[in-house]
């Protein structure tokens, strides 16, 4: 049999959908899988060796129906579950399944704030697209893979910082995401440990202002590593301190101790790290419980719709340091 799985975007989504591909090659050996992704994502599944062939595309499904015509799927696995995955679909006229976004429950809790939402990770329901073939939860959590010259990365930092260190991913793809830099500028005066910056170009003036609290060595690593050379400083790290994030889920399939700082969003959406049994007590979560605005919404603003942006700059630093010790 042969799937193409759906899952174009982002870091952290398609990290989520590793236990899938997994599982899916490991308990149907014979099958041949593919996955169709947007190219700025080739990176985070390039060295996947469960995966017989990636198809990615630049800016629209468009570019490559042709090609996944010419493949004859027998099934689509849709992790995506949008507009543009309908596409997909209707041009495949292929058997497909399709996992629960959990739209209208959501809505709800952004909206009126009532909870339906249930007590269920979204590689749980993602695994759940594929269970009618007698694919079970191996248990083993996320996969993440990077070739050598990714690993070559961690050469880069000083040698006083050997493992010992903390990676702090900075960023977020929205602000209402993200700690006020003031509040990180406190956090980074209290860090007892090396510490190495993550983050992509836009990320450079905010921690180039960071830098100048830390009272222990700081590596500033934003702008200057890949999306996979970013994965090797943290699958060497110690602690990873991050925001709800792609690198959040990186660090849970190096099974790191991971500190993760929530806003706007919650991990009840089902996006929290997600670890194997026996590594539970890795995942650190920081948030400012009973929040009447809380969540706002299911990604992110670009500024709070409140304007008091409570979430965030009311978290409390300490729960964070006490983590990082």
């Amino acid at each position: 049999m042969k799937f193409l799985i759906l899952r174009f975007s982002s870091i952290g989504d398609i990290v989520l959908t590793t236990p899938v591909i997994r599982c899916l090659r490991l308990q149907m050996p014979e099958a041949e899988i593919h996955f169709l992704c947007r190219q700025n994502f080739r990176e985070v599944l390039e060295h996947n060796p469960y995966i017989n062939k990636n198809i990615f595309f630049i800016d629209d499904v468009a570019e490559v129906i042709d090609e996944l015509k010419k493949e004859n799927y027998d099934y689509i696995i849709d992790l995506h579950h949008n507009f543009r995955s309908l596409r997909v679909k209707l041009a495949l006229k292929t058997k497909s399944f399709s996992f629960n976004k959990l739209n209208v429950e959501k809505w709800l809790m952004v909206n009126l704030k009532i909870n339906c939402l249930p007590k269920k990770h979204i590689v749980d329901r993602y695994l759940e697209t594929i269970s009618s073939f007698g694919i079970k939860n191996d248990g083993q959590g996320l996969d993440y893979f990077i070739s050598g010259n990714d690993e070559k990365a961690i050469e880069k930092l000083p040698e006083a910082f050997g493992e010992n260190f903390i990676a702090w991913a900075i960023g977020a793809q929205h602000a209402t995401k993200q700690l006020p830099i003031e509040k990180m500028i406190s956090i980074a005066g209290k860090i007892k440990l090396p510490v190495v910056l993550l983050g992509g170009k836009e990320d450079v003036i905010k921690s180039n202002e960071l830098i100048k609290h830390f009272h222990y060595p700081v590596y500033n690593g934003c702008g200057m590593f890949s999306i996979n050379e970013s994965a090797a400083i943290i699958k060497h790290a110690q602690h990873v301190l991050t925001h709800d994030t792609g690198m959040m889920h990186i660090a849970a399939a190096f099974r790191k101790n991971i500190i993760s700082v929530w806003g706007n969003t919650i991990p009840e959406f089902g996006m929290s790290p997600y670890l194997p049994e026996g590594f539970a007590s890795n995942n650190s979560i920081v948030q400012v419980n009973n929040l009447s605005c809380r969540p706002c919404s299911k990604i992110g603003y670009q500024k709070c719709p409140k304007g008091h942006f409570k979430c965030m700059k009311e978290i409390h630093e300490n729960e964070i340091i006490n983590n990082l010790h």
